[in-house]
């Protein structure tokens, strides 16, 4: 138990968790494209992990200790874009950057995160915009649409997780739990329909069977469940589609 303890400290609740599972599913669409560079995951990498830092500690008394490290990680990003890529991608990254600090800033009067019900687009808008154009040379609308649907599905159970703490109007307070549910379902299906019609064979398999582990995790989704069930179960679905395709190559 105490294991399990520490590992829900170091690993899940200092962000480094949700970061990879970001880094991850941005790979699963770089080895589809075949855009696989490792300066290119580090940069994703250490982006997510910045930015989920930020939004956690920014309240607390570590904020300046954070905002010292963002800085130092927003630098070393700068430098590994401009030492591997060109300042398109350093705009690109920079952009992104901007959407990130807009999801939730305590200097902002109204940031996304206030604002009803567009936080699970949000999120899916700026984790899409991570794999169809950050990791590309051009736009990609098919993997903006697969990772958009996908992401807004799965920050849904985290929505039915917080509906008793939550501020602001969410689904699962609008349209109760099963509703929610309904919701993430549809979403997940229309990302698994455009994966098959649009990735290559192998990949498209591989989305569909993390798809159908996604539809379990949702389906148990309940606001009683404990906090790891959500931020380990349910966050590592982003992960599976690169882990099947490593499992069926």
């Amino acid at each position: 138990m105490n294991i399990l303890k520490i590992l829900k400290k170091s690993v899940i609740e200092s962000q480094l968790y949700v970061s990879l599972m970001g880094t991850l599913f941005a790979l699963f669409f770089m080895e589809e494209q075949n855009t696989f560079r490792l300066p290119s995951i580090i940069l994703i990498f250490i982006t997510y992990f910045s930015g989920y830092l930020y939004t956690k500690y920014q309240y607390t008394k570590h904020f300046f200790k954070i905002l010292i490290l963002n800085a130092i990680a927003g630098v070393i990003c700068a430098l590994i874009i401009i030492h591997n890529h060109n300042e398109v991608r350093l705009l690109k990254w920079f952009i992104i950057v901007v959407l990130g600090l807009l999801y939730n800033s305590f200097f902002l009067e109204i940031y996304v995160r206030k604002i009803p019900l567009l936080k699970i687009f949000y999120v899916g808008l700026v984790w899409a915009l991570v794999n169809c154009w950050l990791t590309l040379h051009e736009f990609s609308i098919p993997i903006f649409l697969i990772s958009f649907f996908f992401i807004t599905a799965l920050v849904l159970p985290f929505d039915i997780r917080d509906m008793h703490v939550d501020t602001v109007k969410t689904f699962p307070t609008l349209l109760g739990i099963q509703n929610t549910k309904y919701i993430a379902y549809l979403l997940v299906f229309i990302s698994t329909i455009l994966s098959i019609f649009y990735l290559q064979i192998h990949y498209s398999i591989s989305f569909f069977l993390a798809g159908i582990f996604t539809y379990i995790l949702i389906y148990f989704s309940e606001n009683e469940r404990d906090d790891s069930y959500f931020s380990f179960g349910v966050e590592t679905c982003s992960a599976l589609p690169f882990l099947f395709s490593l499992i069926i190559k």
